[in-house]
């Protein structure tokens, strides 16, 4: 096998590699979510998901992220059924932890790559934003249909392990979003 098909074959596997979060609910592991990325149709924002889950380091610079950051917005379904605009498992701002930070592999902010997938079912992976081509490392995890948020979101993603964990950290949602407990991601990175 020629060096250059080797080189090719090891590149196209890693970046269709699962992706993984070891998670804890204060100071207790709960499990871990292992996530599908789309990389046939959202290839940019698969990588950035994938890098940071892995910890991406820019040159010259610190390595970022999600290792070691929270879910620091958890509003659960209950407050889904009565308030649609409120619903949102979301984490991955590991610059101010509070859902004003995080940054891109590609800087701070990358433009919305598409909208063919749909938020029409449970366990989908999307990318939390500040309005249009505003995408930088937060993302969230749907628990519900959430079809309101469909082409204002970019869907990259699905749980393919871990709806259990996922049902741990929404069970500790309140309706304000601000979690019962702190929620974090304790190790992070890709599955070959």
């Amino acid at each position: 096998m020629s060096t250059i098909f080797r080189r090719f074959m090891s590149a196209a596997s890693k970046s269709s590699s699962n992706v993984f979060f070891d998670v804890s609910v204060g100071p207790k592991p709960v499990g871990r979510i292992v996530f599908k990325l789309y990389d046939d149709t959202v290839p940019k924002t698969a990588r950035n998901f994938r890098e940071l889950a892995a910890g991406f380091k820019p040159e010259g610079k610190p390595s970022i992220g999600y290792k070691g950051s929270t879910f620091h917005r958890i509003i659960p379904r209950l407050t889904y059924l009565t308030n649609l605009s409120q619903f949102m498992i979301q984490g991955g701002d590991f610059t101010r932890h509070d859902g004003t930070g995080g940054l891109s592999i590609y800087g701070e902010r990358f433009p919305d790559e598409n909208f063919v997938h749909k938020h029409d079912k449970p366990g989908l992976l999307s990318m939390a934003n500040a309005g249009a081509n505003t995408n930088g490392s937060q993302f969230f995890i749907t628990t519900v249909v959430a079809s309101w948020l469909d082409n204002k979101h970019v869907v990259f993603g699905e749980v393919v392990e871990g709806m259990d964990v996922v049902q741990a950290v929404e069970a500790q949602g309140t309706r304000s979003g601000q979690p019962r407990a702190r929620v974090q991601i304790t190790d992070s990175g890709v599955i070959d």
